[in-house]
């Protein structure tokens, strides 16, 4: 047992028997804290307190830091008075009332909660669950094997994604922070990483956003009698328009162009009139209001927190289900459906033995779950402390695992439709990737469907709500960060935060609203957040396996769970998933990606400046590493071990009361 730095008053002070009054909390003596446990972790009611004798066997140190201080190193009369049931005490060393138990204390107290469980989990589902189900799972499946791929991805899933984000909702749930001052109760030397979610979180919102800028401007396009980008009669199309649905016999060759092709790059994009990265032109306002719509949505959802964010998700989430479900029965009726079907699914063995494969299966779970952002952690620490966040991680990882996969049926029944009006393979008709899968393939399938403009509504509707709850997330995880690292600056701010904070992401994605923004935001998909983002998890795993603990960890979820994780959790976050992360961060960085979009091939200097983009975010590690280093007392040594050794307590509830895990 140590003495706390900040302490006033040695322990060793109070009377035998007695309890201390030492800058406004309760203090046990330690000669009678040894005795309790001795008697086997008997706690016995305060002087005075008649009620009955509670129990407690987590094997941590505690102090009953209900009883708050009133700033005079005071202790209200009301809360010493409270009735033995709800004011149990608890064994302790000591413990300080100064700002930081000040600070913690207010962090408990105001500290919200979700109004349901089923607001967490949807929120959750609604994270995890966005627009790269419908279309990066697809087209990932049919590149790498079809059926064969649900191998490598199911392996993939069990063993790296779905402990690494069961890891974070614990984290996030035990120590009910966010991404930045959780670090101080793991391992401090660490807490850079949290700076770098933040940043990351911010790229993201820069080019995620844009997307659904796009999406915003089909929604409005659709409603007309007749879809834009069904004939070829309109003032952006060119001499190669081809639309091959009409009546008249149309042959369709190598230089043809679907109407809904040019109504995305040239009217919607409008990239004719932008020569690349180095000339990126004007901004186009059409998608800049469509970008302020929302961005105003997506502040008005989640200013006031998860209460008002957690009511939002019911549609946000719950609604591309819907849509889901009626556009598979209506691909599955389309003629040439079953095409498609097979082409998705119909295994190549052989590209299993293909290394590429099982690093596609890994960056694709990984990046389906979403640990890293910051966004798990965040969500997860508005939870009760005794919610099983294990089952959460099982039922929302599945979830999230089978809405790609049936989302591959949605996509490419609509190809196999497509491969059949082209007379074509639908290896042909599939070579779009990426969002212009949506923005051209599926959109052209849904204009010559009958109904077309119900179904292109509520298509874009979906990808709309597929993109908003994302956002959410992203966000929260900056906002939960930022207020739990300066409660003292923002806490009563929250909505004046979060306004800046949106206006920030709007002004960092002008950028994408140019002539050339396609090919800002395609820079940015790849360089951004992929290595950033994986190198963010592996140091993170790492920190809580190695440094914090695994033992340390799982007792931790005992303590909320009421069980300990089994060693299959145990092997696979000590050892495992670093090596999961391990080898997809240097798979990635071994074969940089050659960026092409539509007919521009991206110049070798963006490598470069992806790169760079990349480093800035995951460079605040090592610098926070060595301003820690600097900034702590003592030798080398001393300053290493201080640097990795948590610095804050963690209060534990039990009852009405708190406890300071140490």
């Amino acid at each position: 047992e140590t003495e706390p730095l900040t302490s006033k008053k040695d322990v060793s002070d109070c009377n035998e028997g007695e309890d201390c009054k030492e800058n406004g909390l309760l203090v046990r003596n330690p000669k009678s804290a040894l005795r309790l446990v001795e008697d086997g972790n008997k706690v016995h009611p305060s002087q005075g307190d008649k009620g009955e004798v509670a129990q407690i066997s987590n094997g941590y140190s505690g102090v009953q830091s209900s009883v708050p201080c009133n700033g005079m190193g005071e202790v209200e009369d009301a809360q010493c008075n409270a009735p033995a049931a709800t004011t149990t005490t608890t064994t302790t060393t000591s413990t300080t009332c100064g700002a930081e138990g000040q600070q913690q204390l207010m962090e408990l107290e105001d500290r919200e909660t979700w109004s349901k469980k089923i607001d967490f989990l949807l929120s959750v589902i609604g994270y995890a669950v966005d627009l790269g189900n419908v279309w990066r799972f697809p087209y990932i499946c049919y590149q790498n094997g079809g059926g064969a791929f649900l191998i490598p991805y199911t392996i993939m899933a069990i063993f790296g994604g779905i402990p690494l984000f069961y890891m974070e909702l614990a984290l996030g749930q035990y120590h009910r922070n966010g991404c930045i001052s959780i670090w101080r109760k793991i391992c401090p030397i660490f807490k850079g990483i949290g700076f770098a979610i933040c940043i990351i979180d911010l790229y993201v919102a820069s080019y995620y956003n844009t997307i659904m800028a796009w999406a915003f401007y089909y929604l409005v396009s659709s409603f007309t009698a007749e879809l834009p980008w069904t004939s070829c009669t309109n003032a952006w199309n060119t001499g190669n328009c081809t639309n091959y649905f009409s009546k008249d016999n149309v042959s369709w060759s190598l230089h043809s162009i679907s109407p809904a092709e040019e109504f995305y790059t040239r009217h919607v994009l409008q990239v004719h009139r932008s020569n690349g990265l180095d000339d990126l032109g004007g901004i186009s306002w059409q998608l800049t209001l469509c970008l302020l719509l929302i961005f105003t949505i997506v502040y008005f959802s989640i200013w006031k927190g998860v209460k008002t964010s957690g009511k939002v998700v019911w549609v946000t989430a719950t609604f591309p289900y819907i849509i889901l479900f009626i556009l598979l029965v209506r691909g599955a009726t389309l003629p040439g459906a079953w095409r498609g079907v097979l082409y998705y699914l119909k295994p190549d063995w052989q590209k299993l033995l293909a290394t590429e494969v099982w690093v596609d299966a890994a960056a694709q779970i990984f990046f389906s779950l979403g640990p890293g952002f910051g966004v798990l952690l965040a969500y997860a620490s508005y939870n009760k402390f005794h919610n099983n966040c294990y089952q959460d991680a099982l039922v929302t990882s599945t979830v999230n695992c089978v809405t790609s996969f049936v989302s591959g049926f949605v996509i490419f029944t609509v190809l196999g439709y497509m491969a059949e009006m082209r007379h074509e393979d639908v290896s042909e008709v599939a070579k779009d990737t990426g969002p212009s899968l949506l923005f051209i393939t599926y959109a052209e399938a849904i204009a010559n469907m009958p109904a077309s403009t119900f179904f292109a509504i509520i298509f874009f509707l979906m990808l709309l709500t597929l993109g908003l709850d994302s956002t959410f997330a992203g966000l929260e995880g900056v906002i939960t960060g930022v207020l739990d690292e300066f409660p003292h600056v923002w806490s009563k701010r929250r909505e004046l935060f979060v306004l800046g904070l949106t206006i920030v992401c709007f002004l960092g994605s002008l950028a994408t609203l140019t002539f050339g923004g396609a090919y800002v935001v395609k820079l940015f998909e790849e360089y951004a957040t992929g290595p950033a983002v994986l190198t963010v998890v592996f140091l993170e795993a790492v920190a809580v396996a190695w440094f914090y603990g695994i033992t340390q960890f799982c007792n931790d979820v005992k303590e909320m769970l009421g069980f300990t994780p089994g060693w299959y959790w145990r092997v696979c976050w000590v050892a495992i998933s670093p090596i999961f992360l391990l080898f997809v961060t240097c798979s990635f960085l071994s074969n940089p990606p050659e960026l092409r979009l539509f007919d521009y091939n991206y110049p070798h200097w963006t490598a470069v400046v992806g790169y760079c983009i990349g480093t800035s975010s995951i460079i605040c590690i090592p610098i926070y590493m060595v301003y820690r280093l600097i900034i702590t007392p003592g030798t080398l040594k001393e300053r290493i071990l201080k640097s990795i050794t948590p610095e804050t307590a963690t209060e534990i509830p039990f009852g009405d009361i708190r406890m300071n895990a140490v």
